[in-house]
């Protein structure tokens, strides 16, 4: 088979989406491969400074790649997806499974159609996320619905939202786990700061909680400092300068094992995940975490994480206390529990939906 795959997102810096679309390319070709006879070829209409930056992403993965850097990238790719030709083929050659991803729903001949379901917070929760993505979003996911052959999904709970918020047949539906780099692990650097700190992860945005998070961390003893990474993001967070919070801003994906290390505990409040990569990242590093008790968190947790209620942050206080008080047993079920997430088993689960659905 040959396979065509967008990675436009990563053009941007990495967070989740961007992370498993490089992750499951990384399992895809590692998969294809093993298997032999297949061919994958990744491909992105980009901005102009996006070549290099996808490049320099894609580092380390045997991939061929055809990037095609563009003034206005973002409309281009809107237009291409809504005026829907010229079809893929004339661009790529012929392929035989088209793989896209968040930005954009290429035309194509023929050929099996599949994409990826992160999440559908734009759905459920506009109110959390800026026009754009609730637009651009909610057309991928049509577009899923009525036209792509395997619609993978990040996690069970997000297969099941899909199945009944988008009305995708389940037959359609493959559960496709995000797995964990080898660079997070439990031996490496730890970052040190002139206090023991707490840590939470994720672009600055109402979904990810913080707000809640600082009111906890300031309902704990003196003595702990409280670490926010992540990049500037949009509405109103509730996170303040403050002496003992530290803000680094965007921290690259090299750079995290070194955060969740350092920290004594690793805290995700998220209000609603597709799965919430973060929490087996933590675990890898040794990390124990205390997560949000939503339910889109049971797979990532397993039985290996405190659990709180996300809007209240006297329980997520508690709950940081408590994992403190227990590293000792947290960390080696942490560690179990990230170690049953594997890119390469990522992708042959992708790679056998793929060509299942060419000879259905």
């Amino acid at each position: 088979m040959r396979i065509a795959v967008d990675v436009s997102p990563l053009s941007h810096p990495r967070t989740g989406i961007g992370n498993y679309i490089r992750g499951s390319l990384g399992g895809l070709v590692g998969a294809a491969r093993e298997e032999g006879g297949h061919e994958i070829v990744a491909f992105a209409p980009t901005s102009l400074k996006g070549p290099g930056r996808i490049r320099e992403a894609l580092a380390g993965i045997p991939v061929s790649a055809r990037l095609w850097p563009l003034p206005a990238s973002h409309l281009v790719r809107t237009a291409w997806s809504m005026v829907g030709h010229p079809a893929a083929e004339r661009l790529l050659g012929d392929f035989d499974a088209l793989l896209f991803t968040d930005w954009m729903t290429p035309p194509q001949r023929s050929g099996v159609r599949a994409t990826t379901v992160h999440d559908l917070v734009p759905h459920h929760h506009p109110e959390w996320c800026t026009p754009r993505t609730v637009a651009m979003h909610r057309r991928k996911d049509a577009d899923a619905a009525a036209r792509c052959d395997v619609v993978f999904a990040n996690s069970a709970y997000t297969a099941d939202d899909a199945a009944a918020t988008l009305g995708i047949g389940r037959e359609r539906l493959v559960v496709a786990h995000p797995g964990c780099d080898l660079a997070f692990a439990v031996d490496g650097p730890r970052a040190r700061l002139d206090a023991p700190f707490v840590l939470g992860v994720g672009t600055l945005e109402p979904r990810k909680n913080l707000r809640r998070l600082v009111e906890a961390w300031r309902l704990l003893p003196a003595g702990l400092r409280l670490v926010l990474a992540g990049g500037a993001g949009w509405g109103e967070q509730g996170v303040v300068s403050d002496a003992g919070i530290v803000l680094p801003g965007y921290v690259p994906a090299e750079e995290l094992p070194a955060l969740y290390r350092g920290a004594e505990v690793f805290v995700y409040p998220s209000l609603l995940e597709g799965f919430g990569m973060p929490v087996i990242e933590a675990m890898a590093c040794g990390t124990p975490v205390v997560a949000s008790a939503h339910p889109s968190l049971d797979e990532a947790c397993g039985g290996a994480a405190i659990r709180v209620d996300p809007l209240d942050p006297a329980a997520i206080a508690a709950g940081i206390s408590e994992a403190i008080e227990r590293r000792d047993e947290l960390v080696p079920l942490g560690l179990e529990q990230a170690s049953r997430f594997d890119w390469r088993e990522t992708g042959r689960t992708m790679l056998a939906a793929l060509v299942s659905a060419r000879s259905a």
